[in-house]
């Protein structure tokens, strides 16, 4: 009596193991088991998620670069247009690769003509910089919100073809594979999702380093033009 019942747990034990080990499956194992449609759809996942990161880094270390200036670098053009030593601003802005030289610079060419003129080349330079450091960026947020849609279409389809073969089986389809079929198809959407939440958050990030960078550029235009009115 014992021996039976000891083996019937035994046999109880290898069930429940063959019953995890069958709901247990690796994440390439989901993709693939989606058919060719969702496979599809998650490698253009993946692939807008790598020209995400891809461009999340290169406009990160644009933007980092182009917040790194000297902070002497206005003292010293004070010093040289107070000096009237304009040559020399215009080699020191040329030898500072940012943007802030680049608006000082245009101003300094300008010195002479009325604070209106200089004001306004000033602006359009900040334009034309502005502009250069948000190259691209754009594309974040588009994949930020691209991404979910395209893996909850993805989603769709895979509902549609699994209960397409539930009514193409005369509603005979064991609960097992229909249901494997939605949880298959839900994969595109938690793709979708993922490469939509880590463009976002990049995309926001470089939002505001951008405008970090911006507000600099604004504080030095002001400097520079506060600079021309002083008293000589």
């Amino acid at each position: 009596m014992h021996m039976v019942m000891f083996q019937d747990l035994v046999n109880e034990s290898q069930v429940g193991e063959v019953i995890s080990e069958e709901k247990t499956l690796s994440v390439i194992d989901l993709i693939l088991s989606g058919g060719t449609g969702s496979i599809v759809i998650i490698s253009v996942l993946f692939a807008m998620l790598a020209v995400a990161l891809y461009i999340y880094f290169e406009r990160l270390l644009a933007v980092k670069a182009a917040s790194m200036i000297d902070k002497n670098f206005m003292n010293q053009i004070r010093d040289h247009v107070m000096n009237g030593k304009l040559d020399a601003a215009k080699i020191l802005c040329a030898q500072t690769d940012s943007p802030v030289a680049r608006l000082t610079e245009k101003g300094v060419s300008r010195i002479g003509k009325p604070l209106d003129d200089i004001n306004a080349a000033i602006e359009n330079a900040g334009t034309l910089e502005v502009y250069k450091l948000e190259k691209n960026v754009n594309v974040l947020a588009t994949v930020a919100g691209a991404a979910p849609m395209i893996g909850f279409l993805g989603t769709v389809i895979g509902m549609i073809l699994a209960f397409h073969q539930m009514a193409s089986s005369g509603g005979q389809a064991e609960m097992g594979a229909l249901a494997s079929g939605i949880y298959t198809a839900m994969t595109t959407t938690v793709a979708g999702l993922v490469v939509g939440i880590i463009a976002y958050m990049g995309y926001n990030h470089l939002v505001n380093r951008i405008d970090k960078v911006i507000h600099k550029m604004e504080a030095n235009a002001v400097d520079f033009l506060d600079l021309l009115n002083e008293p000589v």
